[in-house]
């Protein structure tokens, strides 16, 4: 017993000295409740017309010198003022977090991230990343709300254009992306920032594909297509991870502990913060989990949610609940330890004000390396949907060339949603760019023709009288900056306006016609839209969307983006995905007893990860390294990819898997490998993947990793439709004890 004691008080010392050494310990030793809750506490901002200020609302308890983060102040100025006022005026100096909603670029914009995720280059998303941070953090921030990491298969829902859209291999190959160019060289680097894994988790399967709606799923498919993107960010070193604003099931998200602590906490060991969405504490009492304030405040917190952001909750109720038994010291105390622990990681404790720096602020904000990246990014992201009679690309030297469209002008469309620093003064429109790009002698005329805002259709007339006179038409066509992001659902997908009237009006002239579309969807175009001659789908592509589409459209780059997410030919087809499952009577098209419709093809209007080229490419037959292999075994696959037409192109090579026979009811086929490869006319390169047994596994009946004996099927091509294929049989079943890593094997370090 004597040693017993003995022990327990040299352990007892050693604790005391590591908290007096160690300033995190050191602090919370300090705190008082109050304190502790403003640590927890993260307020917001109001517009004025001088710009946003901090809202304070009824905020007396703690003051404000307390309050552990602020959203939405930025610039290296005012973030040193706060900061000095916050620091210098505490009783613990504790310093503040400046965050902010970063999604895709900060002052310089890129393409909205499901316009990047059709580049399939997790290389070009880690670089834009580190671009928005490199500009953020030059302006004062430290924390970025971002990447979005929402797998959606319902393009209703307005948020679809802030993720990498239905697949969760590419999801998650995209997310370490993201999370790594957020840090970029890390710590003490003040161009690290960090990032935070959102909205954890199915809040992209919100039913109706109405923001902020319920989602209903199978544990099978919320463990494989909805949680790997966001277990790939935490083993990717992701700083934070917000909850959605959804109930799962009938939980909650703000007070879902089984997922939040015993998932997130537990089994995946995450030891960063969990940020509360905006208000999402305090909505669990409209959401009939929660009676007050104060019992949203004790579900949330004992569930795992550590900030509450701009409700207050906690900094009016926290205190009280632990001091009559309803949430334990210790929960608080290991809450406050992560917010320090950030701010200790950020390096503030040794300099609070080593992110608000005027001189990097100027020297690092809207660059021209930043806007080179911003038009490279808008190249990579553009998707050839249609090129009939190879009409593209466009001679520059064209006589007449008329853009219609009242997008073509629009500035702000341009950055898309999200783009809450960006300024519509420095973006190039469509119009400007094709301007810049085509011969002096070439005569451009514009007239906007319709607006996606106005079923005014007086504006058609004279597009028609003009589009008689030219060579070719040009459309741009799709959707204005808010009707995608955030509450911008739609129940139709169609071209919003009076587009179709002009698209029709302008058919019927029987000239060239070529539609650019800008958009944040999927959408489904009428008959009239898909008879156009060509058609391009651009999306938002931020700062440099003019000069990134004219270099697509008159061939100084040759188009190689392909689509991450199905786009569907009508909006009843919605869900529809490449990865569904076939059911007892799949569609065959040679029985009327199907799983298909009476009035529509059940086959999408354009396929997830297709995207057609200037050139064309040609596939051999996939080599494998084996035909028979164990359950232990990994198998090498190797295609050649070959040039077949008269110019240079990039080509997304895709490999995707079937397991034939399983346990239970399998994908028709699933995303494992992808490698862009650059080809000059006429060259072939020999193009590997190496599969595993994570990516021959299931989950069996009770949700357990297997590897089952049988045969797969694998396909090699240019997108989920290809049917260049070959088998192999795995010789043995073996349990696993997980899945294996989340990140892809081609990021792995």
């Amino acid at each position: 017993m004597a040693i017993r004691l003995v022990a327990l008080l040299l352990v007892c010392l050693a604790l005391s000295a590591s908290a007096q050494t160690d300033p995190v310990e050191l602090l919370l030793a300090q705190m008082t409740l109050e304190e502790k809750a403003g640590q927890l506490t993260q307020l917001g901002t109001v517009d004025t017309v001088t710009g946003p200020v901090i809202d304070q609302g009824s905020l007396t308890h703690p003051p404000m010198q307390t309050v552990g983060s602020v959203l939405g102040i930025y610039g290296a100025e005012r973030t040193r003022q706060l900061q000095q006022s916050v620091v210098e005026g505490s009783r613990l100096h504790i310093p503040l977090l400046f965050a902010f909603d970063v999604i895709h670029g900060f002052r310089t914009l890129f393409p909205v991230p499901l316009a990047e995720a059709a580049a399939w280059d997790p290389d070009l998303s880690q670089r834009t990343a580190h671009a928005a941070a490199m500009e953020a953090s030059a302006s004062g921030l430290h924390w970025t709300f971002a990447p979005m990491l929402d797998i959606t298969r319902d393009p209703r829902w307005g948020r679809v254009v802030e993720g990498a859209g239905e697949d969760p291999f590419l999801g998650s190959a995209l997310a370490v992306a993201r999370v790594r160019g957020t840090h970029g060289d890390g710590p003490p680097n003040t161009s690290f920032m960090l990032s935070t894994a959102k909205h954890f988790v199915a809040y992209g399967a919100a039913e109706g594909g109405r923001d902020y709606n319920s989602a209903d799923l199978s544990q099978r498919t919320l463990q494989e297509v909805y949680l790997p993107p966001f277990q790939a960010a935490v083993e990717a070193g992701a700083d934070a991870v917000m909850p959605g604003f959804e109930e799962l099931a009938g939980v909650p998200m703000h007070s879902n502990a089984p997922l939040l602590k015993g998932l997130l906490r537990g089994q995946w060991r995450f030891t960063g913060i969990i940020v509360s969405d905006w208000m999402g504490v305090h909505e669990l009492i409209p959401h009939g989990v929660a009676a007050s304030p104060a019992d949203a405040t004790r579900k949330a917190l004992n569930a795992g949610v550590e900030i509450d952001m701009v409700s207050q909750s906690y900094s009016r109720n926290l205190p009280d609940l632990v001091r009559n038994g309803q949430v334990s010291l210790t929960t608080v105390d290991e809450a406050v330890r992560h917010i320090l622990r950030a701010k200790q990681r950020l390096g503030l404790f040794e300099n609070p004000y080593r992110y608000s720096d005027p001189a990097r602020e100027r020297a690092q904000t809207l660059t021209p390396q930043t806007r080179a990246l911003a038009r490279e990014a808008a190249q990579k992201s553009i998707v050839l949907l249609k090129n009939s009679g190879a009409l593209l690309p466009l001679p520059k030297d064209l006589h007449t060339l008329l853009v219609v469209g009242s997008l073509a002008t629009d500035a702000q469309a341009t950055l898309g949603a999200w783009a809450l620093a960006g300024n519509a003064n420095d973006s190039v429109t469509i119009l400007e760019g094709i301007q810049r790009t085509v011969s002096p002698a070439t005569q451009v005329t514009y007239i906007p023709g319709a607006s996606p805002t106005s079923l005014d259709t007086q504006g058609i007339a004279a597009a028609q009288q003009a589009a008689q006179k030219a060579d070719v038409v040009v459309a741009v066509l799709g959707e204005t900056a808010d009707m995608s992001g955030e509450a911008a659902s739609r129940a139709d997908l169609g071209l919003p306006g009076a587009q179709d009237a002009l698209v029709q009006t302008l058919l019927e002239t029987g000239k060239p016609v070529v539609i650019i579309l800008m958009n944040g969807r999927p959408l489904s175009l009428s008959n009239s839209a898909q008879q156009a001659t060509a058609i391009l789908e651009s999306w938002f592509l931020g700062s440099e969307m003019g000069q990134g589409v004219a270099d697509v459209l008159f061939g100084d780059v040759n188009p190689s983006g392909k689509l991450p997410i199905t786009f569907a030919r009508s909006v009843g087809q919605v869900p529809i995905y490449y990865g569904y499952r076939n059911s007892g009577r799949p569609a065959t098209g040679q029985n009327p007893y199907e799983s298909t419709y009476l009035d529509l093809p059940s086959t999408p209007a354009y396929a997830f990860g297709f995207g057609l080229s200037y050139t064309t490419f040609a596939y051999s037959a996939p080599q494998l390294s084996t035909e028979r292999l164990a359950s232990t075994q990994s198998l090498n696959v190797r295609v050649t990819v070959t040039n077949t037409g008269q110019r240079a192109g990039d080509e997304i090579v895709q490999l995707y898997l079937r397991d034939d026979v399983a346990s239970v009811a399998r994908p028709v086929r699933r995303l494992r490998g992808f490698r862009k490869v650059h080809l000059a006319p006429g060259e072939a390169r020999i193009v590997e993947f190496t599969l595993g047994p994570e990516d021959f596994a299931l989950l069996d009946d009770d949700l357990l990793p297997v590897v089952e004996a049988g045969t797969f099927t694998l396909f090699v091509g240019g997108s989920s439709t290809t049917d260049n294929q070959a088998t192999f049989e795995v010789t043995d079943s073996r349990r696993l004890h997980a899945l294996g890593p989340a990140i892809p094997r081609q990021l792995r370090r």
